[in-house]
């Protein structure tokens, strides 16, 4: 519940990572439809912060529209999570040895429709700003965060991939089932506004299908197994792509099992160097468009 609460739109994420290390502490088996059921809620927390921030992003490029229709798709899709899964955002859904409930055939029909709706709703916003002149005139080469000095500065995640770091756990670290899904990597070049706008409309597609593909495939087994005290001073590490990129939680355990030491680490710790060197030469109204585009986070960066 701690770990989760780390950076609040990441709690999937980190409560995973949490109970990723904990897991190989103990060497503990997670059940096959339980590693489908967090790969669900996570996909459904990336899909729920592109929207937002796709929104956001209109907003203070002046489109106000785009702010309106994504915050409806966003709520639209918080309503359809907590309808099947018990919470609008998922902070206490993960837990040790699988997930804290198990997703009813009504949940499923729930977030199937609100993902039909979503299939047919964004590449039409996707096509508006495209093709909005003043939009494009806002975001392309603001804020632009060549892929030389993305390398240089270890610029990870959504951010990185918007210039040209290919990194994505998803695939280069996958834990289950992620090697079963066949993720597509998303990656842009150009490592401006737009770039990361496109990433993020890129991402919320595969994000799309991805969650699409869990639901129509979920394995039959239980979504729990026991949880297992860790030996005495065993140790571990947890890593998931979140959706603002790689989460990590290191573990150590205590004399009697329990946890003597944690250590979380949010991808905005990497990534923060990044957005003071992409502000440089650009007028000062671009600031809050081009901090929305890396949309870091405040608290992770804080551990």
């Amino acid at each position: 519940r701690l770990a989760a609460r780390v950076s609040g739109d990441s709690g999937v994420a980190f409560s995973w990572a949490y109970c990723v290390a904990l897991e190989r502490m103990s060497g503990a088996r997670l059940p096959r439809r339980a590693a489908w059921l967090r790969a669900l809620a996570l996909e459904l927390e990336r899909i729920a912060n592109h929207l937002g921030d796709l929104g956001a992003l209109g907003n203070d490029a002046g489109f106000a529209f785009g702010l309106a229709q994504f915050l409806r798709l966003k709520e639209r899709l918080l309503r359809a999570t907590g309808q099947a899964l018990g919470q609008r955002y998922l902070l206490d859904f993960v837990v040790p040895g699988g997930t804290r409930c198990d997703l009813p055939a009504a949940g499923a029909e729930a977030l199937t429709s609100c993902v039909d709706e979503l299939d047919a709703e964004v590449p039409a916003l996707r096509g508006i700003y495209e093709e909005h002149t003043g939009l494009r005139d806002r975001f392309a080469g603001a804020g632009t965060l060549a892929p030389e000095l993305a390398a240089r500065l270890g610029v990870v995640g959504l951010a990185g991939r918007a210039s040209a770091q290919p990194l994505d756990l998803r695939l280069d670290a996958p834990v289950a089932p992620y090697p079963e899904l066949g993720v597509k990597r998303c990656v842009r070049e150009d490592g401006d506004v737009l770039a990361r706008v496109t990433l993020r409309f890129d991402e919320l597609a595969e994000s799309l299908r991805l969650v699409r593909l869990l639901l129509r495939n979920l394995p039959k087994d239980a979504h729990r197994a026991a949880a297992t005290v860790p030996p005495a001073g065993s140790a571990a590490v947890g890593l998931i792509e979140g959706w603002r990129g790689p989460v990590v939680i290191g573990l150590e355990a205590g004399p009697d099992g329990s946890i003597r030491r944690c250590h979380p680490q949010d991808p905005s710790w990497h990534n923060w160097p990044a957005l003071e060197h992409a502000v440089i030469g650009n007028i000062v109204p671009d600031f809050p468009l081009i901090n929305k585009s890396f949309n870091l986070s405040y608290s992770g960066h804080d551990l």
